[in-house]
């Protein structure tokens, strides 16, 4: 019998098994941090892009979650600044992947699987990552609410040839601080899963109080955070596990609560307004 869908993302939106050890990526010679399992052989890493004006410390709970099922998450803190570069963050994030494949982690006792690699970001972080997957071929990307960025991502997305997962918010779908539309449309490979997280803004998955916050633009959101991290976890275990358990976080056109995945893009952008409405009302 097939897992409930509904079941595993209550699961999947809790910690994990494994404790959770940090450290820092800079002994390795690149501003960051890393989260591991506390041990572990063979494991699937990401590399983690952060969002405009929003550095590492504000995913720190995203980091901690995936790394409680077993996931190590490396996350370089540069291009920080108001003007930074998508393409900058995308070769530090590749330089992230070869660090946790290269460099002795934890005790010695923590290793990754070069094979089980995932690109991730968060609003512009979301861009650089398409960036660097079209430069190197990992297992699987993830565009968690992607922001424009220059040069656009949804160029970077056609020589993307690896499976991808692209979520936006409810409430930003459609608006130009969005790019999610663009990028799933775009994606090289159309092994791509699109969708819309029930009531969520694109910029309440990162932790805390932010600046642009403060000047009322956007804001924490406690169940965007764990949807997110739910659809994001399913989707990682899948692609970097090989875990049948979690098949249906990379369906096409499977239903999980809290979320509506989109099968055609296109079909969005036609009519913004009315096929929104018709495939979220349901």
């Amino acid at each position: 019998m097939a897992a409930n869908p509904k079941k595993l993302a209550q699961e999947l939106s809790k910690r994990g098994p494994y404790t959770v050890l940090r450290g820092d990526l800079a002994l390795a010679g690149q501003p960051g941090v890393v989260y591991t399992p506390a041990e572990g052989f063979d494991l699937p890493a990401v590399a983690f892009g952060h969002g405009w004006l929003t550095g590492v410390k504000r995913y720190t709970k995203l980091f901690e979650h995936l790394a409680s099922w077993g996931i190590v998450v490396g996350a370089p803190d540069t291009e920080r600044g108001p003007m930074p570069s998508a393409v900058g963050l995308a070769t530090d994030l590749l330089t992230t992947l070869d660090i946790c494949t290269g460099v002795r982690l934890g005790t010695g006792r923590i290793s990754v699987h070069p094979s089980r690699l995932a690109l991730v970001g968060h609003g512009s972080g979301a861009g650089a990552a398409v960036h660097a997957a079209a430069r190197r071929e990992v297992a699987a990307v993830a565009a968690l609410y992607p922001a424009p960025v220059s040069p656009r991502a949804a160029e970077a997305a056609e020589r993307v040839r690896v499976p991808g997962l692209v979520l936006v918010g409810e409430k930003s779908l459609g608006s130009m601080t969005s790019d999610a539309i663009a990028v799933a449309r775009g994606w090289g490979r159309k092994d791509v899963v699109f969708r819309v997280v029930s009531k969520a803004n694109d910029e309440g998955l990162a932790e805390g109080r932010r600046l642009l916050g403060a000047l009322g633009v956007g804001g924490p959101e406690r169940r965007t955070q764990e949807r997110t991290r739910a659809l994001l976890t399913g989707f990682l275990l899948h692609r970097l596990t090989g875990d049948r358990t979690y098949a249906a976080f990379s369906d096409l056109t499977a239903e999980i609560p809290g979320s509506t995945v989109i099968t055609d893009p296109d079909l969005v952008d036609r009519d913004l307004g009315s096929q929104v409405n018709m495939l979220l009302d349901h």
